[in-house]
């Protein structure tokens, strides 16, 4: 599998048109939940998806061959949904300060309910942008607060305060439908 996918990277290179619908057959499904996880929807998600797509191919002369392509693949879609949010945002994207005196504790410990994928994935969208942007940088990116804050252009502090504001929206709205079900 490696050897191939080196070979099919060679080929888009080259501007071969069967390379690249080799890697985009390869990796579309990963790289496409990314976006639904980003956008609010999914005209949006395949439109940032596309254009994410072209850029990758444009700039594979740039990958050398060291570490994940996958991850190159992943970093160029991130950049590409971030920069597609805050161009939907007019003014500030992250207008949230963080108040220690106020917002919640880091890593706070939220009540686990079994909850369907599909659902999760609503919730996750229906987040503000820079609730659900920070979110999925730091759950579903595993990125630390510090690169979330750089990627971001925000501070540490609001990176923090975003991702503990997403999750309480997250288990309030879970824990609803827990609620309802069991009354």
């Amino acid at each position: 599998m490696k050897d191939d996918l080196e070979k099919y990277i060679k080929l888009c290179m080259k501007n071969d048109r069967e390379g690249q619908l080799k890697i985009y057959q390869l990796f579309s499904p990963v790289l496409y939940g990314i976006c639904l996880k980003y956008m609010k929807n999914e005209d949006d998600a395949k439109d940032v998806f596309q254009e994410a797509f072209v850029i990758a191919f444009q700039k594979i002369s740039q990958y050398k061959f060291e570490g994940s392509f996958e991850g190159w693949l992943k970093r160029i879609f991130i950049n590409k949904l971030i920069e597609t949010l805050n161009k939907k945002k007019k003014e500030s994207f992250f207008l949230d300060v963080f108040d220690p005196d106020t917002d919640f504790i880091e890593e706070e410990e939220l009540e686990v309910v079994p909850i369907e994928q599909e659902k999760l994935l609503e919730y996750i969208r229906d987040l503000p942008d820079q609730y659900r942007t920070v979110f999925n940088l730091y759950v579903f990116e595993k990125l630390k607060h510090k690169e979330i804050a750089e990627l971001l252009k925000i501070s540490e502090g609001t990176s923090k305060s975003n991702l503990n504001r997403a999750k309480h929206i997250l288990q309030k709205r879970i824990l609803s439908i827990k609620n309802f079900k069991t009354a």
